[in-house]
C-alpha cells in the first residue's frame, strides 16, 4: 500500500506484525539502525501541508498501518495489510530488545510518566536495559540543538532501541535526522504508547478496539480536540478511496 504527496511516494513496506517483528529482530542482530513509523489518518492530514512531514515519512525505514481506514484502503487498492498499532508493539519490542541483549532508551512525554513507563516495561521483561530516559522541554524542535543532543547520548550510549514518544510530526522528523546523527539506533515512534503503559493516558477497553470503536472512547475523552481532527480526517477519504481504487488497476 501506498500513498503519494507530489512527487514522493509513502509506502507501507511492513505489513504484519510478524513481519515487523523479524525485521526488527533481522536489525538487532546485524547492529543497524532503522526508523519504525506507523501511519494514520491524522498523519496523511498533516503530511499534506507540510513537506518536511512527508521527507521525514519518506526516511522511515519500516512503515506499518496504524489505523482501520488504513487497512480499509490497503484492501480497496488490492495490497492488503494488517493493522499493526504502535502502542501494541511496545511490549513485544521491549522483549525483543531484552532477548538480543539491545539497549533501549525512553523519549518524550513527561518525566514522570518515562518513570511510570519504565517501571512497567522492567515487570514484562525484566531483563530490559533501559539506559536513557529523556523528556524534552517544552520548546523542542526535532531539527535544533536539543533534538541534536538527544541523539548523540543516543549513539554514544550504545542504544539499540529508542521509543519515541513525541507525537506526530516530531518523533518522525526526529527519527529521520537519528538515522544520519545516530546510525546504530533503531527509533520506533510510538506517540502516547509509553502514556497508555505507565497510566497516564486510559487507552480504550479491549472490546472497543476489537469492534473498531476506539474512535467514540477518544471522542468521548477530548471532544475539543478529537472532533475536529476526525472531520479532518473524515474530508480526505473519499481522495483517498478513489486514490486507493486507481492503485487497484495498477501492477505491484
Amino acid at each position: 500500500m501506498q500513498f503519494q504527496f507530489d512527487q514522493t511516494v509513502i509506502r507501507i513496506n511492513i505489513p504484519t506484525r510478524a513481519a515487523l517483528m523479524k525485521a526488527v529482530e533481522a536489525r538487532f542482530q546485524a547492529g543497524e539502525g532503522f526508523a519504525l513509523a506507523t501511519v494514520n489518518l491524522d498523519h496523511l492530514v498533516k503530511m499534506q501541508g507540510d513537506s518536511d512531514f512527508v521527507q521525514a515519512y519518506a526516511a522511515q525505514d519500516l512503515v506499518v498501518a496504524d489505523g482501520r481506514p488504513i487497512v480499509a484502503l490497503s484492501q480497496l487498492a488490492g495490497r492488503p495489510v494488517d493493522l499493526v498499532p504502535g502502542s501494541d508493539m511496545v511490549l513485544p519490542l521491549a522483549r525483543l530488545a531484552a532477548q538480543q541483549g539491545v539497549k533501549v532508551a525512553l523519549v518524550g512525554s513527561t518525566q514522570q510518566a518515562l518513570s511510570d513507563a519504565e517501571r512497567v516495561l522492567k515487570t514484562e521483561a525484566p531483563e530490559i536495559d533501559i539506559v536513557l530516559s529523556i523528556a524534552p522541554s517544552g520548546i523542542f524542535d526535532p531539527d535544533g540543538s536539543e533534538a541534536r543532543e538527544i541523539l548523540e547520548k543516543l549513539q554514544a550510549g550504545d542504544v539499540g532501541l529508542c521509543y519515541l514518544a513525541l507525537g506526530a510530526p516530531k518523533q518522525e522528523r526526529l527519527a529521520a535526522l537519528g538515522r544520519q546523527i545516530a546510525p546504530r539506533v533503531g527509533f520506533a515512534s510510538i506517540g502516547a504508547g509509553l502514556d497508555f503503559l505507565g497510566g497516564h493516558q486510559v487507552r480504550a477497553p479491549l472490546w472497543m478496539r476489537r469492534a473498531a470503536l476506539e474512535w467514540v472512547w477518544r471522542i468521548l475523552g477530548a471532544p475539543g480536540r478529537m472532533i475536529p481532527r476526525y472531520a479532518r480526517c473524515f474530508a480526505i477519504l473519499p481522495v483517498q478511496v478513489v486514490r486507493a481504487l486507481r492503485l487497484r488497476g495498477e501492477k505491484v
